[in-house]
């Protein structure tokens, strides 16, 4: 068995694609019953992929029955979740992807589009070259119309360069974060006709009146005079009823860059519920170009009714001001770097809403993947979302990319009711008045409804973008510098924490976050804080703490929570959920000098702490939220000092909180010091057999009481059956008494059956049922 991973190096799909052949039967079945394809074609299944670039691999009719068959997304190189050299992944890799598109696709136009390859993408359609794309966190497409072959099988080849190239942002100088390689996100064919829909955007007017209206903009490209009598056709949706129509007959407009477009408005529109925190309302516009009864293209995108802008008095949602309360996001993994599927992207915006509690996510520092976004438009999460850069500013065609990157990331994103704010600044770079005067406008133009900022450390920075953005690390904060301001990051590498580290300084990690909070909840003058950060992550060896990892999450890698997590969690409403998280180890010599203070993370009004000597629990402190140092926080933590009295003799503890005299909760902790239990949970039960979906199995060594053993590193192995494969290490060394593998279906449904043994706490088995998935159709 290997010792570092099941999964070898070459990919995450062995055995799980379609082979060149099959593909070739199955769109000899569709040319045959004449089926057309859909508008957008997945074409994540049946790639081949070689670590290493050879002659002539981009030609149709090379030999690649040596590569490897991999499904997207997809990881260039598997390595440890920590102690690694980027240089593992930064060379050059080959993919190649073989399909046949039958007879009904003919006289229309053929696209690919590629969700975000890292860095540089040279792409080859049977042999003709398309062109390099630079960049790694935008969309790209490319048309492949004159170069198909309508008759028989077609080649997409691509060489991908996952080096730090000086000429594409985020590079130039060293970043603080680990970019990966590979082809990491979804790619499709794009199947349109001559003219098509290429974009649309939906604007809402009025929201917060009885009767809004909503302007739908529609963009189209053409290789053809437009036909007479096309009408283009625009619906309002709440899920399949039609709330709203209206036809125009086509007649579009041009538009800078190329193309054109066309708005119709739905006018004086009735029972418009509010996208908002506590109930994120999702419609959705269909848009149809039609000729008579018959449909000549269509496309749709998800929106949201609301009204957000930022205000001298704080951030208005709907009229209402709302305080920020957030961390930042960078979207890596242990052993996967960036390529994680749907499902994975989804989860860590359900943790940051629901475990963490936050309203607002920074995408830090690149926009992220649609998948995550989707989820959190449904889970009422606001987002700032940036352009990719860290500190460097490159020469002028690096600049033209940077700008270019403003485009793209507003143009995938407009329609995203959760963003609420563009950043249109490299995260904290230097002032560079053209440059940057360049990058709002280019905002400003596509978008009127959203305000700009811009991520800097300088409070003397020239404001060229609606809201001052700043990341402030010191405490207290600097005063606001500008009406609308927001801080953007804090705490993070001034304070990095292991989930291993003492009392002490868990405790401290926890104070700093509620401090600074405490801080901005004092004034209108701060819209709010994005805590530096969410979760720990892979970085170059001139950063983090020796191992390649930054330890400046609330929680850590495998985005299990430290004790600074709970304070996040505390500040949402008992209504929600009653929170009680402690901030410390509950160890008599954890500290210093022995135990001092028991801080705790709570949103009761009042604690009672109970210590078991032996003979049953009795009470030796009680307190109310320390709301002398946090005055301003709702719900402040509690700082208790238990005396070498009161702890004279050790023993299990209890704490129970009250809200208006009631108790609500309460925990307990053992004093024995032993490893009592084993848990290995699983997030999803249910997997889809696409040889990409995805879900993590959490370790966790708890006391009797199910409280984590901080201190527990056994190494846990894993037996796996059924039809998926193993992502991370086996055995696997437990850190901090916790820790996570992810479990990857493959292409055959089944029962998957994942034991987990404990080398002295016994085994545990879960069982995962993968359930059939569609095939790619080419």
């Amino acid at each position: 068995m290997n010792r570092r991973f099941f999964l070898k190096s070459s990919g995450l799909a062995a055995g799980a694609t379609l082979v060149p052949a099959a593909m070739h039967g199955m769109a000899e079945q569709m040319d045959a019953s004449q089926h057309a394809l859909p508008r957008i074609v997945p074409i994540n299944q049946g790639w081949l992929f070689s670590p290493a670039v050879m002659p002539g691999d981009t030609d149709a009719h090379f030999n690649d029955a040596g590569y490897a068959p991999v499904v997207l997304p997809h990881t260039n190189k598997l390595l440890p979740w920590h102690s690694f050299d980027d240089a593992d992944y930064e060379f050059i890799s080959s993919y190649r992807r073989h399909f046949r598109l039958p007879r009904s696709a003919r006289e229309q136009r053929v696209f690919v589009d590629f969700e975000g390859a890292m860095t540089a993408s040279t792409v080859w359609i049977n042999g003709h070259s398309l062109g390099e794309y630079k960049g790694g966190y935008t969309h790209f497409s490319f048309e492949l119309t004159p170069f198909v072959n309508w008759d028989g099988d077609n080649v997409l080849a691509v060489h991908l360069d996952s080096t730090e190239r000086k000429d594409i942002p985020p590079f130039g100088y060293e970043v603080d974060y680990m970019t990966f390689g590979g082809i990491y996100r979804e790619v499709n064919l794009r199947i349109v006709p001559r003219i098509f829909l290429e974009n649309l955007v939906a604007r809402a007017i009025d929201p917060l009146s009885p009767s809004p209206s909503l302007e739908v903009e529609s963009f189209f490209e053409s290789s053809v005079q437009a036909e007479k009598g096309l009408v283009l056709h625009v619906e309002l949706r709440d899920g399949d009823r039609v709330l709203a129509q209206q036809s125009a007959a086509f007649a579009p407009k041009p538009v800078a860059g190329g193309g054109s477009s066309q708005v119709v408005t739905l006018e004086h529109l009735s029972g418009i519920e509010l996208w908002d925190l506590q109930h994120p309302k999702l419609y959705s516009v269909h848009v149809q170009l039609r000729r008579g009864e018959q449909v000549h293209d269509e496309d749709s995108r998800r929106i949201g009714f609301r009204e957000a802008h930022f205000t001298p008095a704080g951030f208005s949602l709907n009229g209402n001001i709302v305080k920020l309360r957030g961390l930042d996001r960078h979207q890596t993994f242990p052993f996967v770097g960036q390529a994680m599927p749907a499902r994975v992207q989804r989860r860590d915006a359900w943790i940051l809403r629901h475990e963490l509690k936050c309203n607002i996510v920074r995408t830090s520092h690149y926009p992220q993947s649609r998948h995550f976004l989707d989820a959190c438009d449904e889970l009422g999460l606001l987002v700032l979302e940036e352009i990719p850069g860290w500190q460097h500013i490159g020469d002028a065609a690096w600049q033209d990319i940077a700008v270019d990157n403003v485009g793209r990331m507003i143009r995938r994103d407009w329609n995203h009711p959760s963003i609420i704010l563009w950043g249109v600044r490299i995260n904290e770079s230097k002032d560079d008045h053209d440059f940057y005067t360049r990058t709002n406008a280019a905002a400003h133009a596509l978008d009127k409804t959203r305000q700009t900022g811009g991520i800097r450390s300088n409070l003397a920075s020239e404001l060229l973008e609606d809201v001052y953005t700043n990341n402030d690390f010191g405490f207290p904060l600097h005063a606001p510098v500008a009406p609308l301001y927001l801080n953007t990051e804090f705490v993070g590498h001034t304070f990095p924490t292991r989930s291993t580290d003492n009392s002490e300084r868990q405790r401290e990690h926890t104070l700093r976050h509620a401090r600074i909070h405490d801080q901005i909840a004092s004034s209108a003058s701060f819209s709010g804080g994005i805590g530096w950060c969410a979760f720990d992550y892979n970085t170059h060896f001139n950063f983090g703490s020796g191992d390649r990892i930054c330890y400046h999450g609330v929680s850590d890698i495998f985005r299990l929570p430290k004790p600074a997590a709970g304070f996040y969690k505390s500040q949402c409403d008992p209504a929600e959920e009653v929170v009680l998280e402690p901030a410390f180890h509950w160890a008599r010599n954890d500290e210093n000098v022995g135990f001092t203070t028991a801080l705790v993370c709570s949103n009761c009004d009042h604690l009672k702490f109970y210590l078991n000597r032996g003979s049953g629990f009795e009470l030796i402190a009680e307190a109310d939220p320390d709301r002398q140092q946090f005055s301003h926080l709702r719900y402040p933590p509690f700082s208790v000092p238990l005396d070498k009295k009161s702890l004279r003799d050790w023993g299990d503890l209890r704490i129970d909180g009250y809200i208006q005299g009631k108790q609500v909760i309460s925990k307990s902790f053992s004093g024995r010091g032993v490893d009592r239990k084993f848990h290995a949970t699983a997030d999803d039960l249910e997997l889809h057999a696409d040889g990409a979906d995805t879900t993590r199995i959490v370790l966790r060594v708890t006391d009797e009481f199910d409280r984590i053993r901080p201190i527990a590193n056994d190494p846990i192995v894993f037996d796996l059956s059924g039809p998926a494969q193993l992502i991370g290490d086996n055995p696997f060394s437990l850190i901090g008494g916790t820790g996570a593998i992810w479990i990857r279906a493959t292409r055959q449904p089944g029962t998957v059956v994942l034991r987990a043994k404990h080398p002295r706490l016994g085994t545990k088995e879960i069982s995962i049922q993968v359930t059939p998935a569609a095939s790619d159709l080419v």
